[in-house]
């Protein structure tokens, strides 16, 4: 359920460090914020000092200035500590945020009338395991993927959930998605799209060569491990982040998160669909550089 109200009087504002339009906004929106008597700073996602303040939980929200990507980026670092995040979008589709970057000066005015509320979204932990051996554990707000790695041949995996065999798959990989994430890779990959306020992990193989081609929506509560049965090419990804070599009968088990990733919206709940229906049927990409 949305958590009701929402005042934030320490801000941080952080721009993706690849970005210098970004940057030079995140300085603007920082300096709007002071002049309103809040305490703001400025910086990039990537800048030491902000993030081991916000592990000290010194802010109160962080406003995320750049596109989907730079959520990611954002959610990682603030879910762990439970702190909100505003987005701003100067990137290309913007799935994760609903204000544009000509947008956000009555937008703020809002905010700072607590008109908003918090929307909690599912996170996975996705963790690595060789001969009985926990390898690592990550967060994702997306997906993690087991996919094919240097090599253009399909990989052979088994998914199981909660200890049961599913099915097995020769495909260029399985994606265990979030809500989220069903609008993500899992989309192009032809998954259904699922509401933000569910907790179920989608399983959508990709490129699939005779095996199930069909998304599997998991129940509430469950978690899926999906094992490597041959060796030299998959590998596991997660949300996006450098890929780790997966060997033969290596397991990656993938559940429910230990956190959740807030985000500060506006508007009724329905803003998810109408947000949807405007990127749908268009590819805004095309034609512009990487």
């Amino acid at each position: 359920m949305p958590e009701f109200p929402f005042l934030p009087q320490r801000i941080v504002v952080a721009a993706h460090p690849r970005m210098p339009e970004a940057i030079t906004e995140a300085d603007v929106i920082a300096n709007h914020l002071r002049g309103l008597g809040l305490a703001a700073i400025s910086g990039t996602l990537d800048k030491a000092s902000l993030r081991k303040r916000v592990k000290n939980a010194e802010f109160d929200l962080l406003i995320a200035v750049g596109g989907d990507g730079t959520m990611l980026r954002a959610a990682h670092l603030c879910a762990p500590w439970s702190v909100p995040i505003l987005g701003v979008n100067l990137g290309r589709l913007g799935f994760l945020i609903q204000i544009r970057r000509e947008e956000w000066h009555p937008t703020f005015d809002l905010l700072l009338k607590g008109e908003t509320w918090i929307e909690n979204r599912m996170m996975i932990r996705a963790e690595h395991w060789r001969s009985g051996q926990s390898l690592g554990n990550w967060h994702a707000l997306n997906e993690a993927l087991v996919c094919r790695g240097q090599f253009v041949r399909p990989v052979r995996l088994s998914a199981s959930v909660d200890g049961r065999l599913l099915t097995s798959y020769v495909a260029d990989g399985l994606i265990a998605a979030t809500p989220t994430g069903s609008t993500a890779y899992a989309l192009a990959a032809g998954g259904p799209i699922l509401p933000p306020e569910l907790r179920n992990i989608l399983l959508v193989p990709i490129a699939p060569h005779l095996s199930v081609d069909r998304g599997v929506v998991l129940s509430e509560g469950s978690s899926v491990s999906i094992t490597v049965q041959e060796d030299g090419n998959a590998v596991l990804c997660v949300d996006g982040q450098t890929p780790i070599t997966l060997a033969e009968d290596d397991r990656v088990d993938v559940r429910a998160g230990d956190y959740s990733a807030k985000f500060v919206r506006f508007g009724d709940p329905g803003y998810f669909y109408r947000n949807l229906t405007a990127h749908m049927n268009q590819n805004p990409t095309i034609g512009l550089p990487r």
